[in-house]
């Protein structure tokens, strides 16, 4: 049961053991307009035309870049790591690099449950992007398949007052819409996610006013912001503009967090869709060309590490050196698995591999892990050492 009072202008619904304080009334149940509504000439300002040939040019490139990668998996899934831990954090869930990477090689292993949270973020991307490749389309039944791996439950669109944002001097600043607009507005957003034609617009444009709209539906009982953020990149490769989902912009809203909130509400209430495309365009050309750095770090590292061990071991393969870098961490069973080789064939190479300076070995428990040391720089910008050399 749910009761109602009301204090000074403001409703407060007390449910489940939460307090949810919205706004006056009038506030909670208005509804926003359809997307189409807004008219496209506003944002053919010169300051967003130039953000966004910017932005269209670095997505270009990394588009490139990725393609020249053989097996883009690889890239799916070394980069998507670090984009979960990035994503994560902003809603302030923390874990380690070394937690993340060990957690996503052990899963059945009782670990950090950050880590094992930021995991199903990559595990979550996955699901997504196989549904976007498989019919073309971004429809809320893949939106709540996202977020239930993410939150690993089914409970679907929420049906209870969403929680408000509050400011730093704890007074409410947005609340959610009400439950029963939820399926509606996002009823709305899907139609304007899959049709073109209802909004003539370029796709950065149209990605910027949907991860708004859907960060002000707030569906979920969970994981709205990180759900949010994967729309984003799928929207993308819906729209053809990548073929992997490899454009995180996680790590630069966690940079730039306070702003990412204020262009938020500033749409709200000062109707600011300007500043709000700005901000995600700046966004999309920055950590695009972030990305196409790490893309070509690491493919000149795989042919670095390629030449390297041909001219030292006879059991160099295309299948070893793709083990080495879909992951900065790898085990004895991985190998043994995707070479279609022996345990101890396996157990051979790595150590072979790691006596060689390519891999670092370390024992944790009573597992072994073998470490790709560059691909753990590049994701990571911290350099790691052997055990024992730490302090040299």
């Amino acid at each position: 049961m749910s009761t109602s009072v009301y204090m000074s202008g403001l409703t407060c619904i007390e449910k489940c053991g939460f307090l949810y304080i919205s706004l006056q009334r009038s506030a909670v149940t208005k509804r926003p307009p359809p997307l189409e509504k807004l008219d496209p000439e506003r944002f053919d300002t010169a300051p967003i035309l130039k953000r966004l040939a910017a932005a269209s040019r670095q997505l270009a490139e990394l588009k490139g870049v990725a393609a020249s990668i053989p097996n883009q998996g690889i890239l799916i899934s070394a980069l998507g790591l670090q984009e979960a831990k990035d994503s994560s954090a902003i809603e302030n869930i923390v874990t380690t690099h070394d937690e993340l990477f060990r957690d996503s090689l052990f899963p059945e292993d009782p670990g950090s449950p950050a880590a094992k949270e930021v995991v199903r973020y990559s595990q979550a991307l996955a699901v997504g992007f196989k549904a976007v490749q498989r019919q073309g389309l971004l429809t809320n039944n893949h939106i709540i398949e996202i977020q239930g791996e993410l939150e690993r439950n089914s409970a679907g669109f929420r049906k209870v007052p969403g929680t408000a944002l509050r400011d730093q001097e704890g007074q409410t600043v947005y609340t959610p819409p009400p439950p029963e607009l939820v399926v509606p507005l996002m009823g709305e957003l899907e139609r304007f996610v899959n049709h073109d034609e209802l909004f003539p617009a370029d796709p950065l444009i149209k990605m910027a006013l949907i991860h708004h709209r859907f960060e002000t539906i707030h569906p979920f009982y969970d994981g709205n912001g990180r759900t949010g953020r994967i729309i984003n990149v799928l929207y993308l490769v819906k729209q053809r503009l990548l073929e992997i989902p490899v454009l995180y912009m996680s790590r630069y809203i966690v940079g730039t967090k306070a702003e990412y909130y204020r262009s938020l509400q500033a749409v709200r209430e000062q109707d600011a869709w300007e500043d709000w495309v700005l901000y995600m365009l700046t966004a999309v050309e920055q950590t695009a060309g972030e990305s196409v750095a790490s893309v070509i770090a690491i493919r000149e590292a795989m042919r670095d590490m390629k030449h390297r061990i041909r001219a030292q071991f006879k059991f160099y393969s295309q299948d070893l050196l793709n083990n080495l870098f879909s992951h900065p961490y790898t085990k004895i069973g991985f190998l043994e698995r995707e070479l279609k080789v022996s345990r101890l064939t396996a157990t051979k190479y790595l150590d072979a591999l790691a006596d060689g300076g390519f891999l670092i070995k370390q024992k944790i428990g009573r597992s072994n892990y073998y470490i790709n040391a560059t691909l753990y720089q590049i994701l990571t910008g911290q350099r790691l050492e052997p055990p024992g050399n730490s302090a040299a």
